[in-house]
């Protein structure tokens, strides 16, 4: 049971820390608005460990290498600590299988952002059209790419917009894909429901 309370704590906290690191990746991917509050507040929250990396690990072409490099770190520790609570002592577990395993779980919580943030501009859309509330504008931001191509490809339909279709479609196809590869690097096979 202790195991159990642990793991969940250990579970609820990297995982808000994780989506934090990673909203900073994709705030500066879709080179959003750095002075609103909430992006304030991620940027206060992730410098501490990101100003260390940056010194080794510099940005691509707008991509923030120390911020994915960090959120699978993050995960990688997560996992490993996980796994000494699982086996009440240190794991022999292959670095390889727990830096892929760490790999596809960030790549499931980044598409994981990227759904839920179309959906809250979706609904918002409806609720709310034409609000400047900080949050509404940054997860607006945030969707912006992937929903610009789309957006391109796709005809006028006259005032409505299906492009959201089109990336939920694509973004449950990617998670389809990322969750069979979890399974085929064993990560299903610990029992975490990640």
């Amino acid at each position: 049971m202790l195991a159990d309370i642990l793991i969940t704590i250990l579970l609820i906290a990297s995982t808000f820390y994780l989506t934090v690191v990673l909203l900073r990746f994709l705030l500066q991917l879709a080179r959003a608005d750095f002075y609103n509050p909430i992006c304030q507040f991620v940027v206060k929250a992730t410098n501490p460990l990101l100003r260390p990396l940056r010194r080794f690990i510099p940005g691509w072409g707008g991509i923030d290498g120390a911020a994915l490099v960090l959120a699978v770190i993050i995960q990688a520790l997560t996992f490993f600590l996980i796994l000494i609570t699982l086996n009440q002592g240190i794991p022999a577990i292959n670095p390889i299988t727990l830096l892929v395993w760490s790999v596809l779980n960030v790549l499931g919580l980044i598409v994981k952002i990227y759904f839920w943030s179309v959906i809250a501009v979706v609904v918002v859309s409806w609720i709310a059209p034409g609000s400047h509330h900080p949050a509404i504008q940054l997860v607006a931001q945030i969707t912006e790419p992937v929903m610009r191509p789309v957006r391109n490809l796709m005809p006028s339909m006259g005032g409505l917009d299906l492009s959201p279709i089109i990336v939920f479609l694509i973004l449950n196809v990617i998670s389809v894909i990322i969750n069979h590869m979890k399974i085929a690097a064993g990560l299903g096979a610990i029992g975490l429901g990640l």
